[in-house]
């Protein structure tokens, strides 16, 4: 039986495309008309059975998709995994925030539940030096360095930064005060460690890499294309993300200030605000890379498929240049 099982759930993982934004938007939807319809409830349930032991959720399913009574008996079958609870690609974040506001709207203890595991999971993978790393318990590779990429860490940041602050649907109906407490110290490490890994040049802090390692807390490789370097996506969302923090200190205001000088000065030329994925760590220049690992200066270097797989361009920080004057003006009136 466990045989069948697993050979079912690997035709679906194999079957099943990435999650596509039909399937994310149903996911992180805020409708709550939406969450008291019997199709809300469907999905919850669903979620359910693939929440793993760990507490935690896999990446790349559809989740939303109905299943056959095989296909939920393979990932019944799946439950006890302990490799595959992640917290890239939107993954655990995103299935706790649908389980809050369904529990919100039907007051179904079951909801609660699995959202308060999943809190518990995530506090359970934080490093002390207060980062995350993709994977875990069970994790190999790169899996345990401490992700920004694809805004990994600072999905959970966000979530236990609306847990404390009972945001909506994180009211206290479901998270209680010892576990909110535990949430706040978490968060507080947090920043802390966003803060320490922030790449110093010349004494002046910059950007950060997609990942850090966990022990030294330096830039760190992790697939065979993405070096140790300064990124703008990520980082243009760390920044984003400091910056909508209340009363801010001296440490987080230098290191915002840090990175718009960055961003600024490493902004391509063109009609448009445009920055490179990566920038080189000797020279700060853009940077482009194959599966071979070796950096090449021009886009049409490196081969057909490594062009057309990646997105090796991000706007992200252009949209940050109005929120950074308003957020320097706060912080004149603030000072005085």
């Amino acid at each position: 039986m466990m045989k069948k099982a697993v050979t079912w759930l690997l035709i679906i993982l194999l079957a099943w495309p990435m999650v596509g934004r039909a399937q994310k938007d149903i996911l992180r939807t805020r409708d709550s008309v939406f969450f008291k319809t019997d199709e809300a409830r469907r999905i919850g349930d669903q979620l359910l059975l693939f929440q793993r032991v760990t507490g935690g959720w896999p990446k790349n399913i559809d989740m939303a998709k109905p299943l056959t009574a095989e296909e939920a008996e393979a990932v019944q079958a799946s439950k006890s995994r302990q490799d595959d609870s992640t917290i890239d690609n939107h993954a655990t974040t995103m299935q706790m925030a649908f389980l809050a506001r369904l529990f919100q709207q039907t007051g179904d203890e079951r909801y609660k539940a699995a959202f308060c595991h999943g809190v518990k999971y995530l506090l359970s993978g934080q490093y002390a030096n207060g980062g995350w790393p993709q994977f875990w318990p069970e994790n190999r590779g790169y899996q345990v360095h401490i992700t920004y990429n694809d805004d990994a860490m600072i999905n959970v940041m966000r979530l236990l930064r609306d847990v404390v602050q009972h945001v909506v649907p994180y009211d206290t109906a479901l998270v209680d005060e010892p576990l909110r407490q535990r949430c706040e110290q978490a968060f507080n490490k947090g920043i802390d460690c966003i803060l320490r890994t922030q790449i110093v040049v010349d004494g002046e802090p910059t950007v950060w890499c997609q990942q850090h390692d966990h022990e030294t807390l330096q830039p760190a490789k992790a697939r065979s294309y993405e070096l140790p370097s300064f990124v703008s996506h990520e980082s243009a969302t760390i920044v984003g993300f400091l910056m909508q923090l209340p009363a801010p200190d001296k440490r987080i205001v230098h290191a915002v200030n840090g990175a718009m000088k960055w961003f600024a000065a490493h902004q391509l030329e063109g009609d448009s605000p445009l920055w490179a994925r990566f920038y080189d760590l000797q020279e700060g220049l853009p940077f482009f890379c194959d599966r071979d690992g070796q950096p090449k200066r021009r886009l049409e270097d490196i081969s057909e498929e490594r062009r057309n797989g990646y997105s090796w361009y991000s706007k992200s920080p252009a949209a940050l240049f109005e929120q950074y004057e308003k957020w320097k003006e706060m912080k004149i009136k603030e000072d005085k």
